[in-house]
């Protein structure tokens, strides 16, 4: 017999966010889509949530630089894709997309989750023309085996919000969906 939970959309982004083009890491999520956890969110170790993100990134040929994004509750990274090489091609304008999936591993005042995703974008390096064949995936934490993240205290309510750092300030970012779900409430 299962859990008996179920599955339920906590928040959508209903506008861009903003576009991001300084070599700082910032929020790339409109202030509606910053969802507050409430406290005992995490009640119990397996609990999970998944996050979707897409949009537009662009990178130029001769300083690409990196993109990275992180995930927050309040100020504690929980989950941190680490810094991801951008292609040595100029891209305009390109699509993105980030899934990810984080499950907690510990609650209470020193909860932290286990997470791993995939980010997909024609910018990011290795990826072929688009009429070459398509997109690159980077598996998620970029580079580095799978780690838990940072604990924080689920017995308190915590704001889920997204960063994202690029090295240089010569692309630009911005987000144009966004959901958080709640996998196994």
């Amino acid at each position: 017999m299962g859990l008996q939970s179920y599955r339920e959309t906590l928040i959508t982004a209903q506008v861009d966010g903003p576009t991001l083009t300084a070599a700082a890491a910032a929020t790339c999520l409109p202030a509606q889509a910053k969802f507050t956890l409430p406290a005992q969110f995490f009640k119990y170790v397996g609990q999970a949530i998944a996050i979707r993100a897409s949009g537009r990134i662009s990178c130029v040929v001769t300083t690409p630089g990196t993109a990275r994004f992180d995930i927050r509750f309040g100020a504690t990274v929980v989950a941190d894709s680490l810094a991801m090489n951008l292609n040595t091609t100029a891209k305009t304008n390109v699509n993105w997309w980030l899934d990810l999936l984080l499950t907690a591993r510990a609650v209470g005042t020193s909860a932290n989750l286990m997470w791993q995703g995939t980010w997909t974008s024609e910018a990011v390096i290795g990826s072929p023309l688009p009429t070459a064949g398509g997109s690159g995936v980077f598996t998620l934490p970029y580079n580095s085996a799978p780690a838990v993240g940072a604990n924080f205290d689920s017995t308190s309510s915590q704001v889920v919000d997204m960063f994202f750092t690029q090295t240089v300030a010569t692309g630009s970012l911005t987000l144009h969906q966004f959901t958080l779900e709640a996998l196994n409430g």
